[in-house]
């Protein structure tokens, strides 16, 4: 017994794609009419909590054989689409384009976005603050090198809130125009992508050139226009530079990712999986930290971060940035902030927002 042909199978297919072209546009339609309630009520389109439970909510109903991760990154583009033909969405990231922030806004928000790429962190915030952008993509740490001095210097001052947070793998590329690696003379990058990629470098491509270039998009940029030339760069580079991707992963620790927030107006709802960012500062005494930090125990909430930070207007004085478990709705948190504010001289609350996504 025979199965079915070839033909019958494409008519099928294409019985397939013609619901779910009807599906998204019915998807689409109900946007629209969400998008026209919210602005009736002043709310903003984009909102990170509830698109984190649709992101979340997949796996619950996937079946397969599709992994979870590739209906991830399908259904962050229909959102992405849906939330466009609402109202333009405006986000600035630490550019140029190509770099890894890049590839953290478009994480964010999808391709249907309008990206601002900005020369430093302090742009990037201000851009948002005065309505450049709505939103705004800032590296806040990376699991190799730590946090990122130029955000901590902004969140003391902003008067953004933490929305949301992305986790990107840091994932090292070989582009070129090139076709194979005999071919290549020079490598251009920024020196910690050549120096996280060291190793792989002195044993595929040993005595070659290494260029450094102020970024590894500009390591790309600079790769496209020499034939003989490479660079070290995220795969989103090549797409930006017309590069072939000779290698991946060649970086020296697959364990490299770097966490970057999403700052905005307004403050997310509760999703029941949520971080809360607070800035703190504690009186200059003997266990005056514990003493802060003790309501959060009592409360049964994880402490999942906490980092010292220089005052700059009284010498050996610090303020401390910390992530709690839990959204500053919760009753826990609710009450564990109302009673660290007693024990501390400053406490401020930066943002409760869902929990990125972990990459698969």
């Amino acid at each position: 017994m025979t199965g079915p042909s070839l033909e019958m199978l494409r008519l099928q297919l294409g019985e397939v794609d013609e619901a779910i072209v009807g599906l998204l546009n019915q998807r689409a339609r109900l946007a629209l009419s969400i998008g026209e309630l919210k602005r009736s009520l002043g709310s903003q389109v984009y909102d990170p909590a509830q698109e984190a439970r649709v992101l979340r909510r997949l796996g619950d109903f996937n079946h397969g054989p599709l992994p979870v991760q590739a209906l991830v990154e399908i259904f962050r583009e229909i959102l992405s689409c849906c939330r466009a033909i609402q109202e333009r969405v405006r986000v600035s990231f630490l550019g140029p384009p190509g770099s890894f922030s890049h590839w953290a806004a478009l994480c964010g928000f999808g391709r249907s976005a309008e990206f601002l790429p900005l020369a430093t962190i302090p742009e990037v915030i201000r851009a948002a603050e005065r309505g450049q952008a709505q939103w705004a993509v800032v590296p806040i740490e990376n699991s190799a090198e730590g946090s990122v001095k130029a955000t901590l210097d902004g969140l003391v001052s902003t008067t953004l809130s933490v929305r949301g947070e992305v986790l990107v793998p840091i994932v090292h590329c070989l582009l070129s125009k090139a076709s194979s690696l005999d071919r290549i003379h020079r490598v251009y990058s920024h020196p910690q992508g050549l120096a996280q990629c060291q190793s792989w470098l002195r044993e595929h491509l040993p005595g070659r050139e290494l260029v450094e270039v102020s970024s590894t998009s500009q390591g790309a940029a600079r790769a496209a226009g020499d034939p003989d030339g490479a660079a070290v760069a995220s795969r989103l580079s090549a797409e930006l530079h017309g590069l072939q991707v000779l290698a991946e992963a060649i970086q020296g620790s697959s364990a490299n990712m770097t966490r970057f927030l999403i700052l905005g107006r307004g403050q997310s709802c509760p999703t029941g999986n949520d971080k809360t960012s607070i800035l703190f500062a504690t009186r200059h005494v003997p266990g005056a930290l514990c003493m802060a930090l003790s309501p959060l125990a009592r409360q049964g909430l994880n402490l999942l971060r906490i980092e010292s930070y220089p005052m700059r207007d009284r010498a050996w004085e610090y303020l401390f940035f910390a992530d709690i478990q839990g959204h500053q709705a919760d009753v826990p948190v609710c009450t564990a902030l109302e009673r660290m504010q007693q024990e501390v001289t400053l406490l401020r609350v930066l943002g409760s927002y869902p929990k990125g996504l972990e990459p698969q």
